[in-house]
């Protein structure tokens, strides 16, 4: 039941805001497109599964390579900005575990994430994470290290799993990046919405102080970023 409820509060999230997305989170999280299709090995001809396509940044990618591409998500509006960006692609809901696929349909599949950890800022401002939100059970939750990944990856029955750290700066307008927070995205866009208006000015004040030190001379955010790419195969 804990993990149900937190799937379900982790999708009520984005729902209606692939826009709201697109704008923020989705530029950082277009780095690593390029490297998760090397390590998939994706090429011309392949049969590929882009699990979670968001705005469809990585089944674009794929059909670039000249592969075959079925892009799935569980939001609506996501759907809608993958046919815009991917087209080509065939796009279809669907909310994992449970895939409308049979096994062996595909040639790869891909999923492409990242985790954003904005407590400083939270802290810093004195707004306390609100207590009811679900939490993901602990035997479902793994470390976020590359044997914490991999270990995942191999207990779900993958073979020859390798994971790597993939670190690089994104470059971001400010007002780009807090639009993803202040248009309602994730756990830190739910404490925006459930904070009074002070305490809301008081977490955009300390987001701009704290981002300070990351300006470029034009105002440019220059964020050191880094994420987990592991990659495994099933026999």
């Amino acid at each position: 039941m804990i993990g149900t409820d937190f799937d379900t509060h982790e999708r009520s999230r984005w729902a209606g805001r692939a826009e709201a997305y697109e704008r923020s989170f989705g530029r950082l999280c277009a780095y690593p497109a390029e490297e998760l299709l090397d390590a998939a090995a994706v090429r011309t001809g392949q049969r590929v599964l882009d699990v979670g396509t968001g705005p469809g940044t990585v089944a674009a990618a794929a059909l670039t390579r000249g592969a075959e591409v079925t892009a799935v998500d569980a939001e609506p509006s996501m759907l809608g900005a993958a046919r815009r960006n991917a087209p080509g692609a065939q796009v279809r809901q669907a909310v994992l575990p449970r895939l409308p696929f049979p096994a062996g349909g595909f040639d790869a599949a891909v999923a492409n994430f990242v985790l954003n950890h904005v407590s400083e800022t939270v802290t810093a401002a004195g707004v306390t994470t609100p207590a009811d939100l679900p939490r993901l059970a602990t035997d479902r939750d793994f470390p976020r290290t590359e044997a914490g990944l991999a270990g995942l990856l191999a207990a779900a029955g993958l073979t020859d799993v390798r994971c790597v750290t993939v670190a690089w700066k994104h470059r971001t307008d400010p007002e780009n990046w807090w639009a993803g927070p202040a248009n309602g995205i994730s756990t830190i866009g739910l404490l925006l919405e459930r904070q009074p208006a002070a305490a809301r000015e008081r977490l955009r004040r300390e987001y701009d102080r704290l981002s300070a030190p990351y300006r470029d001379t034009d105002g440019t955010l220059h964020l050191p970023t880094a994420a987990l790419l592991a990659c495994g195969r099933a026999d």
